[in-house]
């Protein structure tokens, strides 16, 4: 059974008064904070059911229209939230070395295909592709105190440009492949015609990579002055665009680095069990195949926690990237399974440092489950990107 809301949950009334210069007038407070009260403490968070459960309410559509057309802005309340999170935390936050932004994604999916911008994005926990969208975000972590920064909605190619309908307008008489290869090939080929459209081309310049997004959330928290040292993401993240970016910034990063990605071999030292330099045939190695020339007697062990990681600690050279430090690390004293590789720039540091810092990553994916599951972060049923984007 569902209780009637009838004030605003105690931590939005000793917090909300912060935001209340952001709105228009003393109705748009109490919509922000009822609603902010309906996440808190209901069981069922939909805006239906939030409004419901409202009991000074006299139209129960008031909610809706809070969202769809008043007039307030969803980044200035970001902007406070930012701020004001970050003074408040001022006695307990570490120094700026020891504190680090993540970059991450996670899919919110729906059913249904009323809402604006919902497309097949790919899940790769079950290596499916439902209904959702796709929001690239930020994380900042320094010690015990962890937030969300900013987000960015990506939009897949094919959804942003409306592909499909401009090759059905230029090409009638063409029929789209379904298969991958053959449909990447098509693309290249046609590709030219619909940039001659100016219709098309608008979309076409509004598309935005995810390595673009995370970008541009980079430079937000710079932006913010949000104190942090080390950017940190996995390896779908790990391109020059956003690589460029942080050198520019003189910021650290620690990624994981795919196991296919070649090494170059020049320079590169490695013994083998007999205390004899390995001699590569090529100029490169995948770093997949630099793990087995790794003599089993290299790999060092530290605790972490209450975990013990095996590791073998580098530093080589990858084309793109230039100097980097890898860390070869094992969950077990053989060695067996998989074997994650860790890479930064961070040169200098130990094995245990960079394991120990990338670990600070997690809170972002407990962040996720926690907004999902306790907050209704994708529990939401508006169907224009605008109101979307004030929930």
């Amino acid at each position: 059974m569902q209780l009637p809301i009838v004030e605003c949950a105690p931590i939005v009334s000793e917090h909300g008064a912060v935001f209340e210069g952001l709105f228009k007038n003393r109705n748009q407070v109490q919509h922000f904070q009822n609603y902010l009260t309906g996440l808190i403490v209901l069981n069922t968070k939909t805006m239906a059911n939030i409004t419901r459960c409202v009991l000074d309410s006299s139209d129960k559509t008031n909610l809706s229209r809070f969202f769809s057309e008043a007039n307030w802005e969803p980044d200035a309340v970001n902007m406070k939230r930012g701020s004001y999170l970050l003074d408040k935390t001022d006695k307990h936050r570490l120094s700026a070395k020891k504190s680090t932004l993540s970059i991450d994604d996670t899919l919110l999916e729906h059913v249904g295909s009323l809402f604006e911008y919902i497309d097949k994005h790919y899940n790769h926990s079950n290596q499916a592709y439902p209904l959702a969208h796709n929001l690239v975000t930020s994380h900042y972590v320094s010690g015990a105190v962890r937030f969300p920064v900013d987000w960015y909605l990506y939009r897949r190619y094919e959804e942003c440009t409306q592909w499909e309908k401009y090759v059905e307008k230029h090409f009638p008489n063409e029929v789209i492949p379904k298969k991958k290869k053959e449909r990447n090939k098509f693309k290249k080929e046609i590709e030219p015609t619909l940039l001659e459209d100016p219709e098309f081309l608008t979309l076409h310049e509004e598309f935005r990579t995810k390595i673009s997004l995370a970008v541009k959330l980079v430079n937000q928290a710079i932006e913010k002055d949000l104190p942090f040292e080390t950017v940190l993401f996995d390896s779908w993240y790990l391109a020059p665009e956003l690589i460029d970016i942080l050198n520019e910034h003189d910021k650290k990063w620690i990624s994981i680095l795919k196991s296919n990605r070649n090494i170059s071999t020049n320079n590169l030292r490695i013994l083998d069990e007999k205390e004899q330099k390995v001699l590569f045939e090529d100029k490169k190695i995948k770093a997949e195949d630099l793990v087995k020339l790794i003599p089993l007697s290299a790999f060092k062990s530290t605790e972490i926690g209450d975990k013990t990681y095996y590791f073998f600690s580098k530093n080589v050279h990858i084309a793109s990237l230039g100097k980097v430090r890898l860390v070869f690390s094992f969950e077990n004293p053989e060695l067996e399974g998989t074997c994650a590789i860790l890479i930064t720039n961070h040169l200098t540091w130990s094995a245990k440092k960079i394991i120990e810092t990338y670990l600070l990553r997690w809170p972002i994916e407990t962040f996720y489950q926690d907004a999902k599951q306790q907050l209704g972060l994708n529990e939401y049923r508006m169907r224009k990107s605008k109101a979307i984007q004030k929930h």
